[in-house]
């Protein structure tokens, strides 16, 4: 499966951002996505993850009520709607597909349980 993520940007606080991330070569629907980020000088952290059909929704702690994630899977495309955003939202975001284990679970939140990767969107929020 190969990643695309777009949609990143400079933005003020309390605005907001709709990432995307378009997948190819593969079967989209079978795996479950993940959008992590990674702040300068920090280790990636997970955001968020969506089960296969996208009825089930998995946030970090802190995140839920100002991200939403979303999934369509007629145009292979994986979203993060971002609101309110604030200044420590700065990151590169990257999108993520598990790796298709076959597990019932939609909460990954590991790094470890993605095998493919994006290329990453710079967030950039100002004060």
């Amino acid at each position: 499966v190969q990643l695309q993520a777009s949609g990143g940007g400079l933005v003020q606080a309390g605005d907001s951002l709709r990432l995307s991330c378009a997948a190819s070569g593969g079967t989209f629907s079978r795996h479950v996505m993940g959008w992590f980020r990674q702040a300068p000088g920090k280790e990636r952290e997970f955001v968020s993850s969506i089960s296969r059909a996208g009825g089930s929704k998995y946030y970090a702690e802190g995140l839920k009520g100002r991200f939403t994630v979303s999934r369509d899977n007629v145009q292979n495309m994986l979203y993060l709607q971002m609101d309110n955003l604030k200044p420590e939202d700065t990151a590169v975001y990257y999108c993520a597909a598990d790796a298709n284990s076959g597990t019932l679970t939609y909460k990954k939140e590991s790094i470890a349980e993605y095998a493919y990767w994006g290329q990453g969107t710079q967030v950039t929020v100002s004060s």
